[in-house]
């Protein structure tokens, strides 16, 4: 099996910490699948794995960790604060820290901003201080709007290293990436292939064509030569194998182009929206 560590680039956080640009997601994973599905990907190459509270399967990742014999300097591990956790977040880290069989992870977030619930700030003023303790190696949000970014930046003067948002080539969020850029806040996409329907543009699969590759690939190759941080997911072994096999080719200036035409706006939103959640 082709070694992750020299396979898939890492990105370089505000914080001097670097993120594996390409990991394995676990939303929607059946706690009961969730060791197995882990295991697979680690067999894969996987070293980035992406949970949360929330999708109840971080002791099913904890145990393919604990199982794996890979060391842990050599792991990625991302968990996330829930909205209704927002006041307790230092409680709320120790409980997946337990189901995880962790000391620390590499990278915390802010589920959503949650703006019914009024918390995101307290929230983020509490991960500065779980990452001074060690528990979190970085800190970041997901799902914040700009708005969101500002107040956390300006009022804690602490900007998040990460902001996991919704984008695929569909949903590209071109006025949040410019302000990730402008703040040096890597974007991590999820729904990275469109939630379960991938695009099927014209450009996209002349792409893919061109390529010898799936449409799947071709986006993923897209999201890492425009600098997203990008967690693909699949319950099938030999998915998971082909989502990491786009280290092969490279998209031209051209065909770039082309994918940034696919782009649909607001209107290619699929997930939920952070002023409902």
């Amino acid at each position: 099996m082709t070694d992750a560590r020299t396979t898939v680039p890492e990105l370089k956080l505000n914080d001097g910490n670097a993120i594996p640009q390409l990991g394995f997601g676990v939303f929607r994973v059946d706690p009961a699948e969730a060791t197995r599905v882990v295991s697979d990907a680690f067999e894969v190459g996987y070293r980035h794995i992406d949970t949360a509270a929330i999708y109840r399967n971080e002791e099913g990742v904890g145990a393919a960790i604990a199982s794996s014999g890979i060391r842990r300097d050599e792991l990625f591990i991302t968990t996330k604060l829930w909205n209704s956790d927002q006041t307790h977040a230092s409680e709320a880290l120790k409980t997946s820290l337990d189901k995880l069989g962790l000391d620390h992870v590499d990278l915390y977030l802010i589920h959503w901003p949650h703006p019914k619930g009024g918390h995101a700030l307290e929230a983020w003023q509490s991960l500065i201080e779980l990452q001074q303790q060690g528990l979190a190696t970085s800190i970041g949000v997901s799902n914040f709007r700009i708005q969101d970014l500002e107040q956390v930046i300006a009022e804690t003067g602490v900007t998040p290293a990460v902001n996991q948002v919704e984008l695929h080539v569909e949903f590209q969020q071109r006025e949040l990436k410019a302000f990730h850029a402008e703040h040096g806040i890597a974007t991590e996409a999820w729904y990275p292939l469109g939630g379960g329907e991938v695009s099927t543009a014209p450009a996209l699969l002349e792409v893919a064509k061109a390529h010898g590759v799936t449409p799947a690939q071709a986006i993923l190759r897209w999201h890492l030569q425009t600098g997203n941080v990008v967690i693909p997911k699949s319950s099938r072994k030999e998915r998971m194998a082909e989502n990491f096999d786009v280290f092969g080719f490279e998209l031209n200036d051209a065909e770039l182009a082309a994918l940034a035409a696919v782009d649909r706006g607001e209107a290619g939103r699929r997930g939920g929206h952070p002023d409902e959640l």
